[in-house]
């Protein structure tokens, strides 16, 4: 501490020498100095009337020490220090000087303290501040985060006067019409004609990951939390969560290397940063899943495990790598046990909290739609398929922590037992897991092996498997006649399948025993939704059915009209041959014929149609 303090004051000593020398080039030496002006150490020789004119705070203590006629004034607090204070008295005596993204924020911050307002002066030293950070600063995203780094030793005052947070909303802005921008540059015609985004390998529109990772870590907060509130995509706030992590992290083969089981003493002044730079990250990442690779994910975790974060921060970690668990790698869930009173190698109770949020989430997933389900044309779901890969990985896990000669049995048998049992459609990784545990802890109670190879389905089985274990002297007695027996069983059933009625029962036989492995393999929900698909099925053939039965209904009733017209007819036209035949128009002359005549034909011919039409 005292060789800091050292440091320090030379540090001091030698800003006041180069101050002082470049007082000496501008100030004019003609007229003697009528007022010492301290800050931070370092003294002014100036003169009162161009301090006076511009600064309403020099007037007022002049002013308040007019009998007294004051000599020298001790300014506490200044903001930016004596450099600060250099370029305001430059403004007093007329001396120009450039604003730049570097001093615009002392500038505000010396002119607020110093009152150097419009109230005291036209065009004073504020208002020219102000005018530069709103005409050049923020319509340019380098200089902003330039503004932003000189905040950093300004605050709080830099804050109240809303220089940092014009910066921030300077630096989202820019960001999300940037990224505007840049999606419809990716705009592309397909072959088809229609209208869709061009992928690429990394957006254009995120040159400002670099640029921003150089903030401090709680203005770099602010300045992704607003650019969530601009819309900025999930994927470009990963990435730059990502880059700042591996700017800020220290000891990063420790960090990230998954395969580094050395424990790293940290030094202390840089732990409790670290600790502050994980825990805000976490706190960052988007919600949307895969928005950060999971590997990265894994890393946070081994490093809040390490430098001892709060429980919120690793529960956190946990629940989002659970939820996309089954694209992780065996290498991910090597986490090494960072506690020096740990007997275990590696992080079991980490890895089981993990397991158990993977477990809920595919328990509380909500139920898909209809139409999803239905227009699925797998049988298996997606979280049906993480499950195979997860249940794939644990027993990776477990085959790796197995020779592990401190590992508790309990530990081992909780991380095994942690998924559902229709998970494992074949259990010779659980079996090759056990076996190698087994094999490293021999003195192992036969109570003991009993209940861990409980965990093992020897039906599920594969042949090579079965006869590895019948012939392991590691399993208990009952174990390797179990194993026996179902190896029998399926002998039996292979020679009844190549012998015997080869035309009804060999198929039967098989379409039983795929029916069982698939209604196996399948979870309740696949099970639950393979229902629904029936009921949803037979539904519409109901409805079809009740289509056609209308259409008959309909048939029938046409063909029952067109036979009430036809018969209409056919009596009409009997009824016509019969009048005919009936002598109603006979000559009552001697020489009549017995027949009527042709013109008397013709006419009740023409009265029989006529009546015809009418009936009809």
């Amino acid at each position: 501490m005292d060789r800091t303090n050292m440091l320090q004051l030379q540090q001091q000593l030698s800003l006041a020498k180069s101050v002082r020398h470049r007082c000496n080039e501008w100030i004019f030496r003609d007229v003697p100095s009528d007022i010492t002006i301290e800050v931070a150490g370092v003294t002014f020789s100036l003169h009162k009337f161009p301090l006076v004119s511009r600064s309403g705070r020099i007037r007022r203590l002049v002013a308040e020490h007019r009998d007294s006629d004051i000599s020298k004034v001790e300014l506490l607090n200044l903001p930016g220090g004596a450099e600060s204070f250099e370029l305001a008295a430059k403004f007093c005596y007329g001396i120009n000087f450039e604003i730049t993204p570097g001093n615009v924020a002392q500038l505000c911050c010396i002119s607020d303290y110093l009152e150097m307002t419009e109230e005291f002066s036209k065009d004073n030293l504020g208002s020219r501040a102000e005018e530069y950070l709103e005409s050049i600063v923020s319509k340019n995203l380098e200089m902003c985060v330039e503004v932003l780094q000189q905040c950093e030793n300004l605050l709080p005052l830099a804050d109240e006067l809303k220089v940092v947070s014009r910066c921030i909303d300077a630096i989202a802005s820019k960001a999300c019409s940037e990224q505007i921008a840049s999606s419809f540059s990716r705009l592309e015609y397909s072959s088809s004609g229609r209208l869709h985004m061009s992928k690429q390998a990394k957006c254009d529109s995120d040159w400002w990951i670099e640029d921003i990772s150089v903030l401090r870590v709680d203005l770099y907060e602010r300045v992704i939390t607003a650019m969530k509130c601009r819309g900025v995509r999930p994927e470009s706030i990963g990435a730059s969560l990502v880059n700042y992590a591996q700017r800020e992290l220290t000891k990063k083969s420790s960090l990230w290397n998954p395969s580094g089981q050395t424990k790293v003493d940290f030094v202390t002044g840089s732990n409790g940063q670290e600790k502050i730079v994980v825990e805000t990250i976490v706190s960052l990442l988007p919600v949307e899943k895969l928005a950060v690779p999971i590997n990265f994910l894994f890393g946070l975790l081994r490093s809040a495990v390490m430098l001892d974060c709060s429980v919120a921060c690793r529960l956190d970690l946990e629940r989002r790598i659970g939820s996309q668990l089954d694209i992780a790698t065996l290498d991910d869930l090597l986490i090494p046990s960072f506690k020096h009173s740990a007997d275990t190698l590696f992080d079991v109770d980490t890895v089981h909290r993990i397991l158990v949020n993977f477990s809920q989430q595919d328990d509380s997933e909500e139920e898909m739609d209809d139409a999803s389900v239905f227009e699925s044309d797998s049988p298996r779901s997606p979280s049906q398929s993480a499950l195979f890969k997860v249940s794939k990985l644990v027993d990776n896990y477990l085959a790796e922590i197995a020779p592990d000669a401190n590992l508790k049995l309990s530990k081992f048998v909780v991380i095994a037992d942690s998924l559902p049992s229709h998970a494992r459609t074949i259990h010779d990784g659980l079996y090759r897991a056990i076996d190698i545990y087994l094999k490293a802890h021999q003195g192992l109670p036969d109570l003991d092996k009993k209940k861990l190879c409980k965990l093992i389905d020897f039906q599920k089985l594969s042949p090579e498997a079965s006869a590895h274990a019948a012939q392991n002297e590691r399993l208990p007695l009952q174990c390797m006649v179990q194993v026996l027996y179902f190896e029998q069983l399926r002998l039996r059933n292979a020679l009844s399948n190549s012998c015997g009625d080869e035309d009804y029962k060999p198929s039967h036989q098989s379409w039983r025993i795929s029916s069982g492995a698939l209604s196996a393999a399948m979870s309740p929900r696949d099970n639950y939704a393979s229902l629904r698909r029936e009921n949803r099925e037979l539904k519409l053939e109901l409805t079809r059915l009740r289509m056609r039965l209308n259409d008959l209904e309909k048939e029938h009733v046409c063909m029952r009209r067109d036979m009430q017209k036809s018969s209409s007819r056919k009596f009409m036209s009997s009824f016509s041959r019969k009048f005919s035949k009936m002598s109603l128009f006979r000559h009552s002359s001697s020489r009549g014929s017995s027949s009527p005549s042709k013109h008397s034909q013709r006419t009740d011919s023409k009265v029989i149609e006529r009546t015809c039409t009418s009936a009809e």
